[in-house]
């Protein structure tokens, strides 16, 4: 155990939509009884991609006592899901760029949690 950045899901404001399972590729977030959770701490890396997506506000990262971040066990996952047929990649609401294509950005638009690329981006804010 050591203190780091982990995900933490406030179930009282999680409504289980789902739409922060997708950006954690690690595969440490799932729906389970209708709302997320972290199913192994090991898994999650504290990026926080998820974080943006969340309509509701109901993750965070905090700093605290967690095992460590495992790397191999979060591959042997993201292989499960990419097997599963698990689309792990992100793309822009708007021209449907990739991110492996483009930097993409957590973005709200019209009450919806989506993505945005760099190229999208100033017509999204400027409109």
């Amino acid at each position: 155990m050591a203190v780091r950045s982990i995900v933490k899901i406030d179930e009282d404001l999680c409504t289980g939509c789902g739409l922060c399972v997708t950006p954690c590729a690690e595969g440490a977030i799932e729906i389970v009884d209708g709302k997320a959770k972290v199913m192994k701490e090991e898994l999650c890396d504290g990026a926080g991609f998820c974080l943006a997506v969340c309509p509701e506000g109901a993750l965070t990262v905090e700093k605290r006592d967690a095992p460590e971040f495992d790397e191999e066990a979060a591959a042997i996952k993201m292989a499960e899901k990419l097997a599963a047929g698990v689309t792990l990649t992100q793309k822009c609401m708007n021209c449907g760029r990739s991110e492996n294509d483009a930097v993409l950005f957590p973005a709200r638009t019209k009450g919806e949690s989506t993505w945005v690329c760099v190229k999208c981006l100033p017509a999204l804010i400027h409109g």
